[in-house]
């Protein structure tokens, strides 16, 4: 715990200090956590939900992990009500996870047992009956059971990325569920399982926990699968973009950049998640095609040939060659192939103009250039951020869609670019650096004319 920030040290202590004052309430009111009769269903509740708390399915966050443990106090809901809901997530306390501290233990089992018990009031202020549901009366459960899920669920996720909001200072964007709604209804999906087991349970009883065991493993097997698919697209994308950055020593993060500046821009045009997902990915590969370029071209001190910058001028379509297997970019092929257009049709490859240029492209044009003008070259140092805004401006109508240039300036209003730290010179004995930018719309390629 001492090395938890302090906001993330009162914040534990607050979840703590209010499942703990749940749990004595209810022994002060009833006199014993559950019925007796109870005793019997709250142990098998409680196991079901340890099995499946001590395999979750690691996220990219380091040390995070979610599973569909919570279904079964769901259905602890139905079978028990509240209290038997809040003591069946406490045993996420008992969970035998290897090297999970006993501080995560403890806020795992507060919060569970605070959203156990909020599903449970839930429930039953929508008069769901608490019991072994009887078969005739089983649709009457479904309404009450459904809002006690919508709450259990947002509750859950609220709770646990306020804790690693601050206790990493990533922001609950900067978590890796990229498609959160899509996340959140899955979630939402899991939360049957509570109601399978709570109605099986009036036929087959403790059993039924058994026969659900099955279908919870498989969903977690559906998170694991999806979190890894994930981790290797990055990984793909992570591996191409440093094989373009060896090229140039200064530009170096020059994709991370892009990728992020791109996204907000896409946020703030409206566009949904899977395409701010997929231009994310365009705004790594933006410039991959650079590794069919020669690098002497790319590192020429002096003006380019003819010859020397059509092969420039080639980088996008042979960057939509090298990625145009890769399944998962979508709409990301538009964006590398045509971001080096301009609005009045002077670009290139194709020369496209004004609503022929793919949206994509547009944003990451605007995204590209604003990196080039804010980070470090060998021949200048980093433009001031609002240098380059006023350039971008500058430039609206003519190199960018003044859409994209407007919807950039306000995301900055909103969210404050932070520039890249000073790049160090090169060692000595490094390759001779370019003098010019490619991307900069300030620095106009020379070319000069063969003899």
């Amino acid at each position: 715990m001492r090395d938890l920030p302090w906001p993330a040290r009162v914040y534990l202590v607050a979840v703590i200090g209010v499942a703990a004052a749940l749990i004595v309430r209810n022994v002060i009111t009833s006199g014993a956590p559950v019925a007796p009769e109870d005793l019997d269903v709250l142990l098998v509740l409680a196991l079901l939900f340890l099995v499946c708390e001590s395999m979750p399915t690691l996220l990219n966050v380091e040390q995070f992990a979610v599973s569909v443990s919570f279904s079964a106090s769901l259905a602890a809901v139905v079978l028990i009500g509240p209290d038997g809901a809040a003591l069946v997530g406490l045993t996420a306390v008992l969970s035998v996870r290897p090297g999970l501290p006993l501080i995560k233990r403890l806020f795992n089992g507060a919060q569970f047992a605070i959203c156990g018990y909020a599903a449970g009031w839930v429930y039953q202020a929508l008069d769901g009956a608490v019991g072994v549901p009887q078969v005739n009366a089983f649709d009457d459960l479904i309404g009450p059971y459904a809002a006690a899920t919508g709450v259990f669920v947002p509750l859950n996720i609220v709770v646990t990325l306020t804790m690693i909001a601050l206790a990493t200072g990533v922001r609950a964007t900067d978590v890796p569920l990229r498609g959160m709604v899509q996340f959140l209804l899955s979630y939402l999906g899991y939360g049957t399982f509570g109601l399978l087991v709570a109605g099986l349970w009036a036929t087959v009883q403790s059993i039924s926990a058994v026969l659900v065991l099955l279908p919870l493993f498989v969903a977690r097997w559906a998170f694991g699968h999806y979190h890894a698919q994930q981790r290797s697209y990055d990984a793909t994308i992570a591996a191409l973009c440093q094989a373009v950055e060896t090229k140039d020593y200064y530009t170096r993060g020059h994709c991370t950049r892009v990728s992020l500046a791109s996204s907000m821009i896409a946020q703030e045009i409206g566009m949904g998640l899977e395409r701010v997902r997929a231009i994310r990915y365009a705004g790594m590969l933006h410039d991959v095609g650079k590794l069919g370029v020669p690098t002497k071209v790319l590192q020429k001190n002096g003006p380019l040939t003819e010859e020397e910058f059509a092969a420039i001028q080639l980088h996008p379509m042979r960057g939509l060659e090298i990625v145009r297997g890769i399944g998962f970019l979508d709409e990301a092929y538009a964006g590398i192939m045509h971001h080096h257009e301009r609005h009045d049709g002077t670009g290139y490859p194709m020369g496209l103009a004004g609503d022929e240029i793919p949206e994509f492209a547009k944003v990451i044009a605007v995204a590209d250039a604003f990196d080039s003008m804010t980070s470090d070259r060998s021949y200048r140092g980093a433009r001031p951020v609002g240098e380059a805004v006023d350039e971008l401006r500058k430039s609206a109508g003519t190199h960018f869609d003044p859409v994209m240039v407007a919807a950039f300036v306000r995301a900055l209003e909103r969210e404050p670019w932070q520039p890249p730290r000073r790049v160090d010179p090169p060692p000595p004995d490094a390759a001779e650096t370019s003098i010019k930018d490619h991307d900069d719309p300030t620095m106009p390629i020379q070319v000069v004319s063969g003899p």
